[in-house]
C-alpha cells in the first residue's frame, strides 16, 4: 500500500507506532480450478420488464476472472449480458446451452 494521503481522507491522527492504517477493502478470493466452480444456472424473468436472463452463479474468485467468463459465454451463445454481484447476466433463454457450454469447458459441478 502507498502512503497515499488522499487514502485517508477522514482519518483522525493516531500516536501508536505500530497502527496499521485499513482502508477497509477485502481481498479478493482466490479463483478456484474449473472442476472444483459449483456454478448453478437458472432462469429469472421478474424484474426485467418481462425478459428473460439466464443467471449462472456461485462462481468463486476475482472479478477480473468472472468477468472473463461472463465474455466467453457472451461470445460463445452471440448474446449480450453482464457480470455484477458475482454472478454472470446473459440475456434471453440459454439454460441448457450455457450448462452444456460450461461442462465442455471444464465445470463439471454444474448443475
Amino acid at each position: 500500500m502507498g502512503n497515499d494521503w488522499k487514502d485517508r481522507l477522514g482519518m483522525v491522527y493516531s500516536t501508536n507506532p505500530d497502527f496499521q492504517f485499513d482502508t477497509g477493502e477485502e481481498e479478493e478470493a482466490e479463483t478456484l480450478p474449473k472442476n472444483q466452480q459449483r456454478l448453478r444456472v437458472r432462469m429469472e424473468k421478474n424484474g426485467r420488464g418481462g425478459k428473460t436472463v439466464t443467471i449462472v452463479a456461485g462462481f468463486v474468485g476475482g472479478e477480473a476472472d468472472l468477468k472473463e467468463l461472463g465474455k466467453w459465454l457472451k461470445g460463445r451463445l452471440g448474446v449480450g449480458g453482464s457480470t455484477k454481484d458475482g454472478e454472470v447476466l446473459v440475456q434471453g433463454d440459454f439454460k441448457q446451452r450455457v450448462i452444456d457450454l460450461l461442462k465442455n469447458d471444464g465445470y463439471t459441478q454444474t448443475k
